[in-house]
């Protein structure tokens, strides 16, 4: 089993990475495989609608980061997503990403853990926890959870190593995830993913 890690911090060694290196390290000592991608400073730009994804299954936009993740985030039995708190959002170039992944991938996503991380210094946490959190709950993606929502707080790295409750959040987390994880390979080994009917899209186009 493997998962993925987001830093959508333009920060590499900042308060988001320290929490999702303390969640990794659970992880790994629970034997399960994981690899953070840092979007670092690089210029990511937004979703366009353009629906050439549609056809060629990969984003039109090859100038950053969106079509190296993809084949990872197929890949992986999990995703974790860690951002900074920017005017009460995660980082606008982390949304971005996460807008044309999530578009532009025809891969099925059902039963592929997922789990947002969020660093404050104070607030603005709760809003882009819950923003992150929506890219999974579209996707037919379980929302792992914690004992309290998953963020620490901190100005710095050397803050978040006193966030004693922020760092236990995290560790809690990776052993959820290790559970669940452990949960959905022997459902699927036994049953398969679960059925699904095929897709409604109401958009009301006659106007009633």
């Amino acid at each position: 089993m493997k998962v993925l890690l987001i830093n959508g911090s333009p920060n590499k060694n900042g308060c988001t990475a320290r929490a999702l290196e303390e969640i990794a390290g659970v992880l790994t000592q629970e034997g399960i495989e994981t690899e953070t991608v840092h979007i670092g400073k690089k210029a990511i730009r937004g979703c366009i609608s353009c629906g050439a994804c549609e056809k060629s299954g990969v984003c039109a936009f090859r100038d950053d980061l969106v079509n190296d993740i993809a084949p990872k985030f197929e890949a992986a039995d999990g995703l974790i997503v860690g951002s900074p708190v920017y005017y009460g959002s995660p980082n606008g170039s982390l949304v971005s990403l996460l807008d044309r992944l999530f578009y532009s991938t025809p891969f099925d996503k059902t039963m592929k853990l997922g789990a947002a991380v969020v660093s404050c210094r104070r607030g603005g946490n709760t809003a882009s926890f819950d923003m992150l959190n929506k890219y999974f709950t579209i996707s037919g993606m379980p929302v792992v959870s914690s004992q309290y929502w998953n963020m620490v707080h901190g100005f710095t790295r050397e803050d978040v190593e006193k966030d004693l409750e922020g760092l236990q959040t995290m560790r809690t987390l990776g052993d959820n995830m290790a559970f669940l994880l452990r949960a959905v390979a022997a459902e699927k080994a036994r049953g398969g993913l679960p059925a699904r009917e095929p897709h409604c899209f109401t958009s009301f186009p006659d106007g009633l």
